[in-house]
């Protein structure tokens, strides 16, 4: 996950700048860079997602000394929002490829 957070910032600096100078990336070779990244970062995202699951499900079927007060309900929304967060970068990643799809046409 702590890849995401670069790649995101990255990207909203390259849209910014593209919007700025009115110039959109319409490069097939810069966009499927964009698409294998999101990709990546996307599975990456869902297997960070999936292991916080499974801590959160192991931590509560062990005894009570594991989840203090309040610290499962925290790592359950843990994995609520990384799931979330899975799902928009996948949304992200498939409108790039239908983007970059339109491109090559």
């Amino acid at each position: 996950m702590g890849l995401v957070i670069p790649w995101s910032i990255i990207l909203a600096l390259i849209d910014i700048y593209s919007v700025l100078i009115r110039c959109p990336i319409r490069h097939p070779g810069i966009l499927l860079f964009i698409v294998f990244g999101d990709w990546a970062l996307s599975f990456l995202t869902l297997a960070a997602a999936s292991s916080i699951a499974g801590i959160v499900d192991v931590l509560q079927r062990a005894d009570e000394t594991f989840c203090a007060a309040g610290l499962c309900s925290r790592y359950q929304i843990s994995a609520g929002l990384a799931f979330l967060s899975w799902f928009l970068s996948m949304a992200s990643s498939l409108s790039n490829l239908w983007f970059l799809s339109s491109l090559t046409r």
